[in-house]
């Protein structure tokens, strides 16, 4: 079963859900997010009605995260803000400006899996953890930096709420260690490494062998033991911990004939799901210019795509499942679309 749900002509540029799912908040390409709760129409249908504006950023919303357990919606933009949104109880949300000391646009935004911590890339070769300290009721941030030489485009966290993953437009995807000691005992070990200081490299990858491109999107397996990554050479990579050649990681790079892939996460132990950039062949657009000479009129069918989503998809996201078996994901695009896939159902052959 696909459900597909459109919100607008403006396009998405990143979305996230609450743990119940009855609410998704997203952003339409400016500078606000927009809150949707879910209103029932009975006999199993529904639709999505607009519950609040979250309007405090100045310039385009490039990230959006909802922690599931505190219920707290961590957003970046490009005017190099974070904010941490907490819900009244009037049902409001209430922003709190996160300081990020940063130079250049925020560029990506994910809590890490305790929630006690956000880490936000960013376009000033840097990447700010983010923590709560109490003595002083303020959001604090940290940097890490080196060796870091260009946009930050893609994060995420390790299992086990100490490592992190970075790809960025240098071709390069690292692993650090985002351990803060003021708010977290020593971390377990890893197969990745252990290292306890704050910004710590622990691994780090060319995405540059056989033609190379900055890096848009990285994921660590349910487990940790596992990274893939996808490139703007339009390839899949994936690394695994477990396994090691010559006392080393060696990625294991798959090139595609498709257009770039933008996002990825994982669906099982060894299941993957990338998503891409939208294609109109050059044939498609030749029968259009045809049309118009021949008979002075547009055949909207040339335009339109075989797929459900009719332009690129920006962001991917788990939506029912478990880290090790997701049932469902959800995918939002430029063409205003959110679609929810039920991998179940495709893989018995009933979608």
């Amino acid at each position: 079963m696909v459900e597909r749900f459109s919100f607008g002509v403006s396009p998405i540029t990143c979305h996230a859900w609450n743990k119940d799912r009855t609410q998704i908040a997203l952003s339409p390409n400016n500078h606000e997010v927009h809150i949707y709760g879910k209103s029932d129409l009975g006999s199993g249908s529904y639709e999505w009605q607009l519950l609040d504006i979250l309007n405090q950023h100045d310039l385009r919303v490039t990230g959006i995260d909802w922690a599931p357990k505190t219920n707290r919606i961590v957003t970046c933009a490009v005017d190099r803000n974070a904010y941490v949104w907490t819900q009244g109880e009037d049902d409001k949300w209430k922003p709190t400006l996160v300081l990020l000391r940063i130079n250049r646009a925020a560029t990506c935004v994910k809590w890490s899996p305790l929630e006690n911590k956000f880490a936000v890339g960013s376009g000033a070769r840097l990447i700010s953890v983010c923590y709560f300290e109490s003595e002083n009721d303020w959001w604090v941030s940290k940097h890490i930096k080196k060796p870091i030489r260009s946009t930050v485009t893609a994060i995420d966290w390790h299992p086990n709420n100490f490592l992190l993953a970075a790809g960025s437009a240098d071709f390069k995807v690292r692993i650090f260690s985002a351990f803060i000691k003021d708010i977290e005992d020593s971390p377990s070990a890893s197969p990745w490494g252990t290292k306890a200081s704050l910004g710590a490299l622990l691994a780090e990858f060319s995405n540059s062998p056989g033609g190379g491109g900055w890096v848009h999107g990285v994921a660590f397996s349910g487990d940790g033991n596992k990274l893939a990554w996808v490139g703007h050479d339009s390839s899949i990579t994936i690394v695994d911990a477990t396994k090691k050649e010559a006392n080393a990681h060696v990625p294991k790079k798959m090139r595609t004939a498709f257009l770039p892939f933008l996002d990825c996460i994982w669906v099982g132990p060894d299941s993957l799901v990338a998503a891409m950039l939208y294609q109109i062949s050059f044939h498609s657009a030749m029968r259009k210019f045809q049309s118009l000479d021949r008979q002075a009129r547009v055949e909207t069918s040339d335009t339109t795509l075989d797929t459900l989503h009719q332009n690129a998809i920006t962001c991917l996201r788990v939506h029912s499942g478990t880290a090790t078996e997701v049932v469902k994901i959800c995918t939002s695009a430029l063409d205003g679309q959110i679609v929810i896939w039920d991998l179940k159902a495709r893989a018995a052959g009933k979608v």
